[in-house]
Formats: structure tokens, C-alpha cells, sequence
């Protein structure tokens, strides 16, 4: 059973729970970063511009974001759906947001080796405070940027490139152990597993591999999308699951666990709060609507994440 937290929002992502109740997320085409609290009120945090597409919080209690840059949006009867890179498109980067005056601060716009970010769009916090982020580039009419996947340390000095190229890569997250990194490519609604063998180091397994990772799971079959992901405590990811509208549950071995059906086709994120971590938070960005659900199982406690 859905219970809805708020509604109006202008494409909600990111969510990302906090022990009293309340959620902090972006409103894309908003361009603004919100927090919804229990009983559905909602205050403006900052307002970074272009894109704010991933939130996470970070070891000093700031909001991070990976910021698009900007998306266009087409809107109709059935709501808000991207269509691809605005005119006033500004550019990718990862920003430090501080709750508590909405300052931004930016980090990082480009790789060390020169390479500019496109469309940075979601991001995880190891234990030692380095951030993994996946940039999905950005799609012109008749032209598609490849992306990939990043790390940025907890100095906040260094990006590595991590895989590339990724044709849309998506939601990222990290098992339990943090030996293992998952990587949902939108187009193909793909899975992918990295194996981790240090700070931004992965072991890159060999051609026909594109970038380097193994291919844990793809839907196949029937046209549906990835998006955000979220981890339970076991282990299991959880992928929001555009145009079928749900999400989709993976076992750590590859194995579809459930697909649990959401009333929006554009079901973007899911986070977990709650004193037990069984509260599931999901957003419904074509209607624009915050909701929540009692999960199956407990979700995986997030690094630096007030609860």
C-alpha cells in the first residue's frame, strides 16, 4: 500500500531519508533541491541550477549533488517526461550543497585527464568518503554523448575514470562488503557489476565487455528502462523501472528476485529510511509525487547518512 508524501513536484529524484521522518530530493526541471518533511510540507533548500539530478549526504552533513546541467522537458496530460539537452544547457558538475544557508560550492566539472563532464546524474559514498558517480552525457536530436562512471576522492582532488564509455549510465550503488559496484545503463535496462579493487580501481574483465564490467542482469524482451537503484541489506538491488513503472529486484547472483508494479511510468528512485530500513521512498517524477511503502526486506544503511 502507497502512501503519498507529497505531490507537485517537478520531477523528483534522488530522495535520500532522514531519521525524523522527512526527505530531502531534487526537482529536476525545478532545478532546486527540496526537503519534504513527515507530514508533507515541503521548504526550498537551494536552488543550484541547471540540473540537480543525484543527492546524497556526505561525512561533514552537507548535500551532494551531481548536476546535469540542465534537461529539457515535454509536458502533456500524463505529465512530465526529459526530451533530451535545453538550450541553456550549462554544463555537468558535482556540487557541495550546505543545508543549512543552501550555499553551493562546486567540486568538479571535469576528469583529470581534461574530459568535461556531460550529465553527471547519480552518486554513492564509499566508507572512506570517496564518491562513486555516473555521468549519462546528453542526447542532442541527432546526436548522443557517451558517459561513464567516476570516482571522486574524499580529498575531493581527484576524479578517476572508472568505465567508459557508457551509453546512458544511471543509477549507482555499492554492495554491502563495498567490494562490488552496480551500474544501471537506462537504454537496454542493463545491469552492470564492477568488481572493486581499490579507491576508484576496478578489475576490468576483457572485450565484448564495453567499459570493463560484467553484465549482472538485462530485462530483455520488453521495452522498459532503468533508472535510479537502491541496495538491500542482503544484498539484493533495487531498480526503478521506467515505462513499465516499478521496480525491478536483482539478486547479487543475477537472478530477477520480483518486480514490484508502481502507478507512474516514470518511477525514477527509491531510498530506504525508517528506524528498521523497511520504509521504501519512491519517486513517481512523471506525476510528480513523493511516495512511500512498507518494503519486503530492510535496506542496506547508507554511509554518513543521518538516521
Amino acid at each position: 500500500m502507497l502512501t503519498e508524501m507529497a505531490r507537485g513536484l517537478r520531477f523528483p529524484e534522488g530522495p535520500v531519508a532522514f531519521a525524523d521522518g522527512s526527505v530531502a530530493l531534487v526537482e529536476i526541471e525545478r532545478r532546486t533541491i527540496t526537503r519534504i518533511a513527515a507530514d508533507g510540507t515541503s521548504i526550498v533548500l537551494a536552488r543550484p541550477g541547471g540540473g540537480p539530478n543525484g543527492l546524497a549526504q556526505g561525512p561533514d552533513g552537507a548535500l551532494y549533488v551531481t548536476n546535469n546541467g540542465g534537461l529539457a522537458f515535454h509536458e502533456d496530460a500524463q505529465g512530465l517526461r526529459v526530451s533530451g539537452q535545453p538550450d541553456d544547457y550549462s554544463g555537468g558538475r558535482i556540487e557541495r550543497v550546505d543545508p543549512a544557508d543552501g550555499s553551493v560550492a562546486m567540486l568538479a566539472t571535469s576528469t583529470g585527464s581534461g574530459f568535461n563532464l556531460r550529465g553527471p546524474n547519480d552518486l554513492v559514498f564509499d566508507r572512506d568518503g570517496g564518491i562513486w558517480f555516473s555521468d549519462s552525457g546528453k542526447r542532442r536530436p541527432r546526436e548522443l554523448d557517451y558517459g561513464g562512471v567516476y570516482w571522486l576522492s574524499p580529498d575531493r582532488r581527484t576524479i578517476k575514470e572508472v568505465a567508459h564509455p557508457f551509453m546512458t549510465a544511471n543509477g549507482i550503488g555499492l554492495s554491502p562488503d563495498e567490494r562490488t559496484l552496480y551500474v544501471a545503463e537506462t537504454e537496454g535496462a542493463r545491469l552492470w557489476a564492477f568488481d572493486i579493487t581499490g579507491p576508484g580501481e576496478i578489475e576490468r574483465h576483457p572485450w565484448p565487455s564495453p567499459h570493463g564490467g560484467r553484465l549482472l542482469y538485462a530485462a530483455g524482451g520488453r521495452y522498459l528502462r532503468y533508472d535510479s537503484l537502491a541496495v538491500e541489506a542482503c544484498g539484493n538491488i533495487c531498480v526503478a523501472t521506467l515505462i513499465e513503472g516499478g521496480i525491478t529486484v536483482i539478486s547479487p547472483a543475477g537472478e530477477l528476485v520480483e518486480f514490484i508494479p508502481m502507478p507512474d511510468r516514470m518511477t525514477t528512485n527509491i531510498c530506504f529510511g525508517g528506524p528498521d530500513l523497511r520504509t521504501a521512498y519512491v519517486t513517481l517524477s512523471h506525476g510528480g509525487r513523493l511516495v512511500s511503502m512498507r518494503w519486503p526486506r530492510p535496506g542496506l544503511p547508507l554511509n554518513f547518512v543521518n538516521r
